[in-house]
């Protein structure tokens, strides 16, 4: 008895002297969201007259379509077998740091919307530059007339992916949403909007960082969602072949059981299966929520539309050693041809299409065979370039945090 009670007496010291250190420091560590009054090396109040000012913050604001994406480890390159022979995507274990991604991929509606706005309040030369080229669906050999005309502005294809849109006018466009977002955030949070829509600064806590294009390694790293496969400790169960398990292209479960879990082309001529029983029910693209989200959930991770990422192409990007343009393994990306320049690659005479504006795309597309929907696979375009294939959906950092 006389034993527990001395240890009940030490316990009680040393919670005590605990106490008194959070004491010394008024409750605590100071954090982001609780900094103290003061300054902890100077001793000088904050947010006095013509002080240093530190604001209220309660963490990164949420953004309007945004998932959360957990970064970690993962295997980047391709699982399939390397139809093209090109080489140029070996596996590699990567990490990913943390961030946000559109649930879904950019439709007609909302760049109607970013066509609207950029028309009332920039140059006539920005407004015509923000057109998506409609042409995309024209073909010699095909009625695709309707397409043209109607695909992009008639109100039933509201919520289909965007097509026709370059890289080039997909990047302008993510810097038009962040100043748009900023502005309302701000304009909520009872912060004036600087005239002309100027800088909110970032120090006041209330606004989110630049949306962008993805990464390649984003990309991937989204649309495996291995965090699906996770047991116990660091162990994931098995790998996936496409954004869902197993090789099957249609859903094994429930009442949608025998259905396609994506948009896609099943084989030559066969774009959506025979009346009565169309197996995907999309001739073209369809609804963005069209299928089953992924395990972060993200919608049509693979079919309806390729997606740009932000990555220049170059094929040996794989390569460890960075003499010889190789990527680094903590969140790799690409932006130009530095170790790899462009001079390596004789598009001058025909020999190469690579140069430093030519952009990877991702995912396969209802006009592609299954083999692309892979997470891995890759293809590249130069980025003024458009099809009715391609679309995109946009990104962000997740700031404030060392994960």
């Amino acid at each position: 008895m006389k034993k527990v009670v001395r240890v009940m007496k030490t316990l009680s010291l040393i919670t005590a002297g605990a106490c008194l250190m959070l004491a010394c420091k008024k409750g605590g560590n100071p954090t982001a969201q609780a900094p103290g009054d003061a300054s902890t090396v100077t001793g000088m109040a904050y947010n006095e007259d013509n002080g240093f000012q530190v604001s209220e913050f309660a963490g990164q604001p949420e953004a309007p379509n945004l998932v959360y994406i957990e970064g970690g480890r993962m295997v980047m390159g391709s699982f399939e077998e390397d139809l093209l022979k090109t080489g140029d995507n070996v596996e590699r274990t990567v990490t990913v740091a943390s961030f946000w991604m559109d649930e879904t991929e950019i439709a007609n509606i909302h760049w109607l919307e970013y066509m609207f706005y950029v028309a009332r309040d920039s140059s006539q030369e920005f407004a015509e530059s923000t057109k998506p080229d409609t042409t995309v669906w024209a073909s010699e050999l095909a009625y695709n007339d309707p397409y043209v005309d109607h695909y992009l502005r008639y109100p039933g294809f509201r919520f289909f992916p965007v097509v026709g849109v370059n890289w080039l006018q997909a990047a302008d466009y993510a810097v038009w949403r962040t100043n748009v977002v900023n502005q309302n955030l701000a304009k909520n949070a009872g912060i004036e909007v600087p005239e002309g829509g100027g800088r909110i600064p970032l120090e006041s806590g209330v606004v989110v960082p630049n949306y962008r294009l993805p990464s390649e390694a984003e990309w991937q790293y989204a649309a495996q969602a291995l965090i699906g496969n996770q047991w116990l400790d660091e162990n994931q169960t098995h790998n996936r072949l496409y954004p869902w398990d197993g090789h099957a292209l249609r859903n094994p479960y429930g009442k949608q059981m025998g259905t396609f879990l994506a948009n896609f082309k099943r084989g030559r001529g066969d774009y959506a299966g025979i009346a009565g029983k169309l197996n995907d029910g999309a001739m073209i693209t369809a609804s963005i929520y069209e299928f089953p989200p992924n395990d972060f959930g993200l919608y049509n991770m693979a079919g309806n539309v390729n997606e740009w990422v932000y990555d220049v192409y170059r094929p040996l990007s794989y390569i460890d050693d960075k003499q010889t343009g190789g990527m680094d393994d903590l969140n790799p990306l690409r932006r130009n041809g530095f170790l790899d320049e462009a001079k390596g690659y004789d598009k001058a005479g025909f020999q190469s299409l690579i140069d430093d504006h030519v952009r990877v795309y991702k995912g396969g597309s209802w006009k592609d065979v299954a083999y692309w929907m892979s997470p891995g696979t890759r293809r590249y375009i130069a980025e003024d370039s458009c099809t009715a294939t391609i679309g995109f959906r946009c990104a962000m950092i997740q700031a404030g945090r060392n994960y």
